[in-house]
């Protein structure tokens, strides 16, 4: 069916052509746009647009068409919006008519002419003049339903942009919270910066990377999975306060949560510790949904979020049997703890203690729990490599993650700024990595180096743009909220591409 649709809209462009009208033209400015047009006039009555005596040009995509004989009405969109225009014989002529009932819908158009109220109260364009300035040589999907429906979604984001006013209004409000995220910290006297997407090592997280050549160099290379020791080196530069919004890539599985690119924001801020960056998350939270969704109040598929200060603090082994459902008894015995991850499908490896047990049960009897915003602190040394020991006691470290609607939206703790320390536990992550853990941190002996000229004592924390889009924006999974997602090639495509 598509194909024949293809073959009309190619006939049609035959036609166009031999009637002189270019397809692709790029000689018409628009003098308002949709939203501009909507927002000063929408509300007035007939008289009133009447006595404007004014033309408007327009340009944008045709999405609905209904045609009358010698007239028609069409929807057409741009970037702030839709509106209505009405096409009439008796205005534009016979000759101009015909070229207009040769369009399409999904043809990008400039129209101009004066507006008026349809006997339905609805704002409508009058059209004087029109111009084709695009040809759209396919048609566009009517519904998009189902699970196939979907997966197009993903893989031809622009279609979902152009049919699903949802998804358009999406990535706007990701657009309006990174740049509110942006402001708050510049605010606070933050400096943005940028650093390497490639890293001769990988570090700053636990995570598999992904590995390149550079062949000028004759070096491997890695992509990134966290910008957090190059960060830090800024701090030992005397940079206070930095900040960077940006990609990070790890090679692990995809799933709601989860997209091997994502976006990160990451700052630290020297003569800072943990509690003051709990502060300042609430904060900067409460004061996102505040001014992006006019509430503190977010409803998440059908549960509703308080981000109302404070948030709910829980220490991580408290929570273990408060929320987790553990036994004290159990708590205290390593070994204990370390069969019972196992029976629940934990996958521990040689070298692996009770610290990563402990933070695998977690992960499964706790996370999906925490619905309301909610720092959880406390955290084992053995799964946070990069951050200060607790004062009090040593098997602890001051960090905290943020848990929203059953997901981990933020990491922070006070750094680890001692280099004797730090050089001990990349060694403890190199022998888990003998063991097979991919995923353990690697030696960074120039990072070593640095901390060895002094880092400030500090804190810093990282914050998943993604899923605190998905929250803000009732977003099922990741997909949603990223305009190009990373899939499996489609079958067809690879069997062009052999």
């Amino acid at each position: 069916m598509e194909e024949v649709l293809i073959k009309q809209r190619r006939e049609k462009m035959k036609k166009l052509l031999e009637k002189g009208v270019k397809l692709y033209p790029n000689d018409f400015k628009p003098t308002h746009t949709v939203g501009d047009v909507k927002s000063q006039f929408g509300d007035k009555g007939e008289e009133e647009l009447a006595s404007l005596n004014k033309n408007f040009c327009l340009a944008g995509r045709i999405v609905a068409l209904r045609r009358f004989g010698r007239a028609a009405f069409i929807h057409f969109q741009d970037a702030t919006g839709k509106l209505q225009a009405y096409f009439k014989q008796d205005v534009l002529g016979k000759e101009r008519y015909e070229i207009f009932k040769l369009l399409d819908i999904g043809d990008i158009i400039g129209l101009c002419g004066e507006l008026f109220c349809t006997k339905t109260g609805e704002l409508t364009l009058l059209v004087k003049d029109f111009k084709l300035l695009t040809k759209s040589l396919r048609p566009l999907p009517e519904k998009y339903h189902g699970l196939k429906d979907i997966e197009l979604r993903y893989r031809q984001r622009y279609l979902d942009l152009i049919v699903n006013p949802e998804s358009r209004e999406r990535f706007l409000k990701r657009t309006k919270i990174i740049q509110f995220v942006r402001q708050f910290l510049i605010d606070r006297d933050f400096l943005e910066v940028e650093t390497p997407m490639m890293q001769v090592i990988p570090g700053g997280a636990l995570a598999r990377p992904f590995d390149t050549y550079h062949h000028a160099l004759g070096i491997k290379l890695f992509l990134r999975i966290a910008p957090e020791l190059y960060l830090k080196r800024l701090l030992v530069g005397g940079f206070d306060r930095v900040f960077e919004i940006n990609r990070n890539f790890r090679n692990e599985g995809i799933d709601l949560d989860h997209n091997p690119e994502f976006t990160m924001l990451e700052f630290y801020q020297a003569y800072a510790t943990y509690e003051d960056l709990m502060d300042l998350t609430e904060k900067l939270f409460s004061e996102l949904a505040r001014t992006v969704l006019g509430t503190t109040k977010v409803t998440y598929q059908g549960q509703e979020i308080d981000f109302s200060p404070p948030f709910k603090k829980l220490d991580f082994r408290k929570s273990l049997i408060e929320v987790g459902g553990l036994s004290e008894q159990m708590l205290v015995n390593a070994q204990a703890t370390v069969d019972y991850a196992k029976k629940l499908g934990a996958k521990l490896r040689p070298g692996e203690g009770v610290g990563k047990a402990l933070a695998k049960l977690f992960e499964k009897l706790v996370e999906p729990r925490l619905i309301q915003p909610t720092f959880v602190v406390g955290y084992p040394v053995e799964v946070s490599p990069l951050a200060r020991r607790n004062d009090r006691n040593p098997d602890i470290t001051d960090r905290f993650e943020l848990f929203i609607a059953g997901k981990e939206v933020a990491n922070g703790f006070s750094e680890l700024n001692d280099p004797d320390d730090q050089r001990r536990r990349f060694l403890q992550q190199m022998e888990m990595r003998k063991g097979g853990d991919e995923e353990a941190h690697l030696i960074d002996e120039d990072y070593i180096t640095a901390l060895e000229y002094g880092m400030p004592p500090a804190a810093g924390e990282g914050i998943g743009i993604d899923r605190l889009v998905m929250i803000f924006t009732d977003a099922p999974s990741i997909r949603d909220v990223i305009l190009f997602p990373h899939l499996r090639p489609e079958k067809d495509s690879e069997a062009k591409q052999e």
